[in-house]
């Protein structure tokens, strides 16, 4: 049996059990995936501070935890924080749910990022030239508001999200859409039938590229 470690980073457990489902839903057989939630910091990394506290989070949490049993660890947090740090914690190989939902739009063409954390644009453009994806990159795109309210209303969070999403396709003629958030992965598995050209669901994406990474356990 292959395990996999997922790593919330904020403190939601609600959103830990939702990304960890369907995490194991994108999983192959024999392949087991276990949530953890970070033990401090915010429930919801929506600004640049909080996004700090969450990679300080993960790299306690990657220090702290016995990962022998595991095959990988997935960083589910689409800013990856504490990602490159924690690499050098452990031989166990990281992957961070944005890393991986990039690799897989920039192999099929241009690609847009949708989301609702506007004050993370900076960071997650960052994170895109940093994974060596500016060229294909088309533009990050934010749905209206204050995202700590959107997320409350799941049905607004999901109309919000989808005419973000048309508004980008119309405006760049991408040929992949991102949904760019650990905690918007229920909507992104959604909307997924309903456009024409791939969503990139951030943490199938991991699956994918931790268990192509997988060590096997001693």
């Amino acid at each position: 049996m292959t395990r996999l470690l997922l790593v919330n980073p904020n403190t939601n457990t609600r959103t830990t059990a939702l990304m960890a489902a369907i995490a194991q839903r994108a999983a192959p057989a024999g392949v087991t995936v276990e949530g953890t939630t970070a033990a401090t910091g915010a429930p919801l990394l929506d600004d640049p501070a909080k996004l700090a506290e969450g990679a300080l989070a993960v790299r306690a949490l990657v220090g702290a935890t016995d990962l022998s049993a595991y095959a990988g660890v997935v960083v589910a947090a689409f800013g990856d924080p504490g990602l490159a740090e924690s690499r050098a914690a452990t031989a166990v190989p990281l992957t961070g749910i944005a890393e991986a939902a990039m690799a897989e739009a920039a192999a099929l063409g241009r690609f847009v990022i949708v989301t609702t954390t506007g004050l993370l644009k900076p960071s997650i453009d960052a994170r895109v030239a940093e994974y060596g994806h500016g060229a294909r990159h088309a533009g990050t795109f934010l749905t209206p508001g204050d995202a700590a309210t959107l997320m409350t209303d799941p049905a607004r969070l999901e109309a919000a999200l989808e005419e973000t999403a048309r508004r980008a396709l119309v405006e760049t003629g991408a040929d992949a859409i991102i949904i760019g958030g650990g905690p918007l992965a229920a909507v992104a598995e959604a909307l997924r039938p309903r456009f024409a050209v791939p969503i990139i669901e951030p943490v199938p994406a991991a699956v994918r590229l931790a268990l192509s990474r997988a060590i096997t356990p001693a």
